[in-house]
């Protein structure tokens, strides 16, 4: 086949691709010397155009997914439906796919069907932008872009294959991921293409959590994540998924996000900052991992403490065991970052008193509530964990008393104070303090 269109011959040009890892060249010489096409395809030239290092190396080719399965030993059936069959070549998955035309998105998702072409022309006019819609033949040097790719790559612009309407209402999701490879490439987006995304919002809005949460998270962890979420909220893609977000906060949100360090858990707790109450929720709705969203929902409830009134070392890890000490750095990020009134201090006198160092928690003791237990000689009650919160309380005041004989020789007088503001004692063990045998 002699591609029409766009076409390049120059490997040593400063855009021609790397050369790609030995199994994946070796899935594309056993398809063409068994006499079928086959080209490297999508993400994987894009990124090695950019001069970035491609993840996944796809291949599109004329042959039919039951002759792809016969040609290599090691396949997996991953959407033969869809014309797509992973090879494993010397432990690397490579998608294959047949050149294909889609027949119609009755639910903005997913096509309806597929049908087979013998056509690469028909097969990258399917895709969704430009600088994915390239086709390379490494052992012939022959780049195939009938879209101008390329140049789009070059003015750093993304666009729509065709009509951006017509793209972005075909699979809903192509709108938020238009704005997610601006973001992660450092692109833009070119005008048409822009203007098509709130002419599509009623088909974005038929797109699963699942589906946004993943571009959202690679927009947050982006260099531009700020510049991304502005493009959400100022193309309608944000209150299309976050529906109470407030526009007015977008600014200060965006800022926020510049200034804030890679963690995705910061970001994304800066991103749902102003939703107050309705944060916890939108989380949950977006289907984050419960980990990551529970982490954000706590540094959005470290808003109500006061860190101005923490200066002596007592009160300093007191605040650190509320804040939890493995969210101690992404907590005061998040206020670094929207730099909430009195935070800004308060790393300092942390690490000037120390109070990022444990113990923390009770469970930081040297002694455990057993061992508490069979020194007072008495049975559990909820006693023994008020005296282990004393013990820790004097830890905070003497850090170097953290050792199973310094706390032993505390225990006596910390736990006559825990039982005279209890009012009440539980009652010794028979033998306990005697030496007698307990029978455990």
């Amino acid at each position: 086949m002699t591609p029409s269109g766009r076409e390049a011959n120059d490997p040593h040009g400063e855009s021609s691709p790397a050369v790609p890892p030995a199994p994946a060249l070796a899935v594309l010489d056993r398809l063409q010397g068994a006499g079928f096409e086959a080209f490297f395809v999508g993400g994987c030239v894009r990124d090695r155009l950019l001069g970035r290092p491609a993840g996944d190396w796809d291949v599109t080719t004329n042959a039919r997914p039951e002759a792809v399965v016969a040609l290599f030993p090691h396949v997996v059936p991953t959407g033969l439906a869809h014309g797509t069959v992973t090879v494993v070549s010397e432990g690397l998955p490579i998608e294959v796919t047949t050149y294909r035309v889609e027949l119609g998105y009755s639910d903005g998702r997913r096509p309806d069907g597929v049908a087979f072409t013998a056509e690469l022309a028909e097969d990258l006019a399917r895709r969704d932008f430009t600088m994915n819609a390239i086709a390379w033949d490494p052992r012939r040097d022959l780049l195939v872009d009938l879209h101008g790719g390329r140049d789009d790559l070059a003015a750093r612009a993304v666009r729509a294959v065709g009509r951006p309407v017509d793209r972005f209402r075909e699979d809903g999701l192509r709108a938020l991921r238009a704005v997610r490879f601006a973001a992660v490439l450092d692109l833009e987006i070119e005008t048409e293409t822009w203007s098509a995304i709130p002419l599509s919002l009623d088909v974005f809005r038929r797109v699963s959590a699942e589906r946004i949460q993943v571009e959202l998270s690679k927009i947050l962890t982006s260099s531009r994540a700020g510049w991304g979420v502005e493009r959400l909220g100022t193309s309608g893609l944000l209150t299309a998924f976050l529906p109470s977000f407030p526009l007015a906060s977008l600014a200060g949100t965006c800022r926020a996000l510049d200034r804030a360090g890679p963690s995705l858990a910061v970001r994304l707790a800066l991103l749902v900052s102003p939703l107050g109450e309705a944060a916890p929720a939108a989380l949950e709705g977006l289907r984050f991992a419960t980990r990551l969203a529970g982490a954000a929902t706590a540094m959005l409830r470290t808003s109500s403490l006061e860190p101005g009134a923490a200066t002596e070392p007592v009160a300093l890890r007191r605040l650190v065991a509320t804040i939890g000490p493995d969210r101690l750095a992404d907590t005061l990020a998040f206020h670094a970052a929207l730099e909430t009134p009195g935070w800004a201090a308060l790393r300092g006198r942390i690490e000037a008193a120390g109070a990022d160092v444990g113990p923390h928690t009770v469970r930081d003791l040297a002694l455990d509530g057993r061992a508490v237990m069979g020194l007072l000689g008495v049975p559990p009650s909820p006693v023994i964990g008020r005296v282990l919160e004393a013990l820790l309380v004097r830890v905070w005041q003497t850090p170097t008393g953290n050792t199973p004989e310094t706390l032993a020789a505390w225990l006596p007088a910390v736990y006559a104070e825990v039982v005279a503001s209890a009012g009440s004692a539980p009652s010794v063990r028979r033998g306990a303090q005697s030496g007698e045998d307990d029978g455990r």
